[in-house]
């Protein structure tokens, strides 16, 4: 009989980490998480990182795709202490005149705010809207035959063309903008194939559940999901930073939620030559540099749908938002960077002390810059918020070392675990019949390196869990949400 310490080792406590483990250990299996830091989570951490009582999100901040999520829906995360506040808007993208478009959940509201371009809208975001369901767990996998092949085959339609290229529909400054705000969580020239498929599913998101952030922290998201995997017998171990197969006990599988980069340094020696060929040529994508504040009152936005959103979206116009992507992605550091602000204590007074806020940005960077980009950043806010750098009581900042110092997967500050272009998409990190099966039997890779790729919903984690539940233990998968 095959005597092993563990059924299942994970390395790696990331939200794919942890999904991971949490669906072999539904399975019945014994599973062993490690993680290199002294607290679980990955990217879903929350520290002071300014003053005392200001918590801060140190990456992942909003969370449109984890309350979406097909595999963190059925998990009994409320009961585990999780808590989703929705903002009453999803995001608004501010403009020079002193008005903004805004998602709102109501897609009824977003489209008329958009005037002339609301028939355009709602020909675009109500089929996809209505069709989530179905369309979910195709997005958020490996590529495969659908099960759903005309619902697919609408949406990708527009999901396969440019963010530039769909732009063409709308004919207002308002609805261009707010598109290239979306389109630009590619973190990619907005030129490029796909990029329209960012766009389109952070909108159907946000019409069916809203952009919300979690009471607490982020790091609140993690704790639930740790609860609920020790609740099953689940294992951890913390301050265990691996870097080779040996130093892990047996298990009949292990499961890597890193990237390209790592796992050959972990277990490049097992694999194959083609393998490991293609696991070399891996692209990683634009970095970040991040900023958060601790603020005397909230952020002062000219435009008042600015000051009851979650996350705004600051840039101007989709040709000056194409523009700094574009520029960023050829090695430049535009003066007027596409900035992603989040301001949870608006929303959640559990961020910073009684009458203080905080406020969360970044903006992208060459892979690997080290140019501090605060005085870019904050001249972008204020340009849209006049005084707002006059309520900064602190700051802290990371550029894309720092970033990668804080979590191994974030090379050169990608925090995507490599760039979503249309070459990496669904064949992430190489060309195979299963993205999650390595070339050695037993191994898989569970990291935002897999499809879908990068954000908060642990489908990397899920699909890989369900690859080796079937390979390795002839077990099926535990089931996804059908709403």
């Amino acid at each position: 009989m095959d005597k092993r310490d563990f059924d299942a080792v994970v390395v790696g406590s990331g939200p794919n980490g942890l999904a991971a483990a949490i669906a072999l250990q539904q399975s019945g299996l014994s599973v062993l998480l490690v993680e290199g830091k002294d607290t679980l989570g990955g990217g879903l951490r929350t520290a002071e990182l300014t003053l005392p009582g200001f918590k801060h999100d140190i990456c992942s901040a909003i969370h449109p795709m984890a309350a979406e999520s097909p595999y963190f829906k059925t998990l009994p995360l409320a009961a585990h202490g999780l808590q989703f506040i929705a903002p009453p808007v999803a995001a608004a993208h501010p403009f020079d005149t002193g008005r903004a478009a805004a998602l709102f959940t109501s897609l009824t509201e977003t489209a008329e705010k958009l005037t002339v371009d609301e028939p355009a809208y709602r020909r675009l975001l109500e089929p996809l809207v209505r069709d989530w369901p179905q369309l979910a767990p195709a997005i958020l996998g490996p590529l495969r035959i659908p099960r759903h092949p005309l619902v697919m085959a609408r949406f990708g339609l527009d999901a396969v063309q440019s963010a530039s290229a769909l732009v063409k529909r709308f004919r207002t400054p308002e609805a261009r903008g707010l598109w290239a705000g979306m389109a630009a969580h590619a973190i990619q020239p907005l030129s490029n194939p796909t990029t329209a498929a960012f766009g389109l599913v952070l909108m159907a998101v946000g019409h069916r559940g809203g952009w919300p952030l979690t009471q607490g922290g982020s790091q609140s998201m993690a704790d639930a999901l740790v609860s609920y995997f020790r609740s099953l017998g689940g294992q951890i171990e913390t301050n265990f930073y691996v870097k080779s197969l040996e130093q892990l006990p047996s298990a009949r599988a292990v499961l890597l939620d890193v990237t390209p980069r790592q796992l050959l340094q972990i277990a490049g020696h097992t694999f194959s030559p083609l393998y490991r060929w293609q696991l070399e040529r891996y692209r990683y994508g634009m970095g970040v540099f991040k900023i958060d504040w601790a603020l005397d009152g909230p952020i002062p936005f000219t435009a008042p749908e600015c000051r009851e959103a979650g996350t705004v979206h600051l840039g101007g116009t989709f040709e000056e938002i194409a523009a700094a992507e574009q520029q960023t992605s050829d090695g430049r550091h535009p003066d007027r960077p596409f900035i992603l602000l989040a301001q949870q204590s608006l929303f959640d007074s559990t961020r910073a002390p009684a009458g203080k806020h905080t406020a969360w940005a970044y903006c992208h960077v060459p892979n690997g810059s080290r140019v501090d980009r605060t005085e870019a950043i904050e001249n972008q806010v204020e340009r849209f918020a006049p005084g707002f750098c006059e309520r900064i009581l602190a700051r802290h900042t990371f550029d894309t070392a720092q970033m990668e110092e804080h979590n191994s997967n974030y090379i050169g500050g990608d925090i995507n675990g490599g760039i979503l272009d249309v070459t990496q998409l669904f064949t992430r990190p190489a060309l195979r019949a299963s993205p999650y099966r390595t070339s050695t039997k037993g191994i898989y890779l569970c990291s935002s390196s897999t499809p879908p790729g990068g954000g908060v919903h642990g489908m990397c984690g899920y699909h890989a869990a369900r690859q080796a539940l079937r390979d390795i233990f002839k077990q099926p998968a535990p089931p996804l949400s059908s709403n």
